[in-house]
């Protein structure tokens, strides 16, 4: 059955995952300002860009996510009890459509992790081709490390959304 500690679960898990997320991120500009401006080599250059990149998406999205948590956590305990018809029109089709970006989000990591790793094979033995071997490189790395962290969030999502659906079935 679904209660209102199984939303206070998903919440507080997905701001705990939001703060790895903003730690990862920072830590990853820090790395790739580093790379750029100490390392200096071609190959480091390169890895510095997709890591500033994604390191800055990372860290915003965790960021955003950790801000609005405590928010929709109290948002829905207080219609699990007041209000449960506003968890059918409001909470489902929000987290529908966080269930539907899970996916596209999963194919992109994929496809990034993919077309990283296989030109890193290609460019890696090319001297003057360096700084495309860092940059996809770390583009790979990054998008991994995204796909391993959307995977529980996405499984932790599918479990909510299933409870919430069970439940607003059973008013």
């Amino acid at each position: 059955m679904f209660t209102k500690t199984d939303i206070e679960k998903y919440f507080i898990a997905e701001k705990q995952e939001s703060l790895l997320f903003l730690v990862i991120g920072i830590i990853t500009i820090v790395l790739a300002f580093i790379f750029f401006f100490v390392l200096k080599t071609n190959f480091y250059k390169g890895a510095a860009i997709s890591m500033w990149a994604i390191g800055l998406l990372i860290a915003v999205v965790g960021y955003i996510v950790y801000k609005r948590c405590d928010t929709d956590r109290v948002r829905n305990v207080y219609a699990y009890d007041m209000n449960p018809g506003e968890l059918k029109e409001k909470e489902i089709p929000r987290m529908k459509t966080v269930m539907k970006n899970f996916v596209i989000y999963r194919y992109t990591e994929i496809i990034l992790s993919l077309v990283g790793i296989f030109l890193f094979f290609y460019y890696r033995n090319r001297i003057d081709q360096q700084f495309w071997a860092g940059l996809v490189l770390a583009l790979a790395i990054m998008a991994f490390t995204a796909l391993f962290a959307d995977y529980f969030a996405e499984k932790r999502g599918a479990i909510y959304t299933k409870g919430l659906i069970d439940f607003s079935e059973a008013k």
